[in-house]
């Protein structure tokens, strides 16, 4: 049995996109497990009562990646 994992949303930054389920890909603030926030991005039921599986970066790492996305050519 998987342990219980706790979760506080410190911050909602904004929606990349919505099922037509009416889930949001997110990409939030959120601290686990009593620890220090990190972003977080992945996808959201309507009332927040079920979430995804997703990816968490530190800061560095989302800097990081915001550096790769500014010089790609989308």
């Amino acid at each position: 049995m998987m342990a219980d994992i706790k979760y506080d949303v410190k911050e909602k930054f904004g929606v990349l996109a919505e099922s037509a389920k009416g889930w949001t890909k997110e990409l939030r603030s959120i601290s686990w497990n009593g620890r220090e926030p990190k972003f977080d991005i992945r996808e959201w039921a309507p009332e927040d009562e079920s979430m995804g599986k997703g990816v968490t970066l530190t800061k560095e790492e989302l800097v990081k990646l915001k550096e790769i996305l500014n010089n790609m050519e989308l």
